[in-house]
């Protein structure tokens, strides 16, 4: 079998059998069609690949300088690619069984203080046609912790602003419950008069923020309001979206927050995840252990 065939079929494979979100299939996809570019360039088949093979593949992409993190991820989907072919009966061994991943360090994202936070806001111009949408954007992913990707596709109805929540489609196609701020709804609700003097795309007539043709915003849209807004307020600092989540977080933790809460609300699966987020070491969490716990308790 030739390797779009195969990868056609580990796509299906991925979003209709394990039931992955598309966002995760397409990205493991495209890690997957690296190998697909080394196998045109060397003339193999998947038949032929070897643990070299996919060791010099790695070693290629140290040398393009893609980053610990993204060669880790590779990694991750051409494992997952040979299983699946291997499970199929496509190739009869897994070259992939010993294909080791990199080291990847742990990496802190940069944190705002609430001074920073109100900074950004103050430096819209309130004569931007946007800057309602704009104060209401910045309000919401401070506000509430979200994915960029999970705000550029909040609906209308998502929203329940009587009981102060909303409701966000997380990774995997999760939902979670998010509390919001008293801010953050009033500037939405300041913002939906003018949402509504938009000429609205029927495809995004449900999407909450829209930009000034009536269609959602993109990713590298909201990226590009957030840095635009950070250089009129005078940091320096290399800032993203991630960083008003990031902060959010950090902002709970440091307020006394519980760290399950933190975690529900972040949307992460694994308390790990969370840890690392909010460079909580695991001193901290055994001191917890040791003080809390009812066995060590005299």
């Amino acid at each position: 079998m030739d390797f779009k065939a195969a990868r056609d079929m580990f796509e299906s494979h991925l979003l209709v059998e394990r039931g992955m979100s598309v966002n995760t299939g397409i990205a493991y996809v495209e890690d997957v069609d690296k190998l697909g570019g080394y196998l045109a360039d060397t003339g193999k088949g998947l038949e032929d690949v070897t643990i070299d093979d996919l060791r010099q593949l790695m070693a290629d992409m140290h040398d393009l300088g893609i980053a610990e993190r993204s060669q880790a991820r590779i990694v991750a989907g051409i494992r997952s690619f040979f299983r699946f072919l291997t499970m199929e009966g496509i190739i009869k061994e897994n070259p992939a069984l010993t294909l080791e991943s990199p080291k990847v360090g742990v990496y802190l994202p940069e944190v705002l203080s609430v001074a920073e936070i109100d900074a950004m806001i103050a430096a819209i111009d309130p004569e931007v046609a946007e800057a309602q949408r704009n104060r209401a954007i910045m309000e919401t992913l401070y506000g509430c912790g979200l994915r960029v990707s999970e705000l550029v596709n909040l609906e209308m109805g998502d929203i329940y602003a009587d009981e102060h929540y909303l409701v966000v489609q997380g990774k995997g196609d999760k939902q979670r419950i998010v509390p919001m701020s008293d801010r953050s709804i009033e500037e939405i609700r300041t913002y939906l008069p003018e949402r509504e003097r938009l000429n609205i795309a029927p495809a995004d007539r449900h999407i909450l923020f829209l930009n000034r043709r009536g269609r959602r915003l993109t990713r590298v849209m909201i990226f590009y309001i957030i840095k635009r807004l950070a250089e009129a307020a005078g940091i320096r600092r290399n800032i993203s979206p991630h960083t008003l989540r990031h902060s959010f977080a950090t902002h709970l933790l440091e307020g006394g927050a519980n760290l399950r809460a933190i975690q529900q609300m972040l949307g992460h699966e694994s308390i790990a995840t969370t840890e690392i987020y909010l460079h909580v070491d695991r001193t901290m969490l055994r001191s917890e252990i040791l003080t809390h716990h009812p066995r060590n308790i005299k």
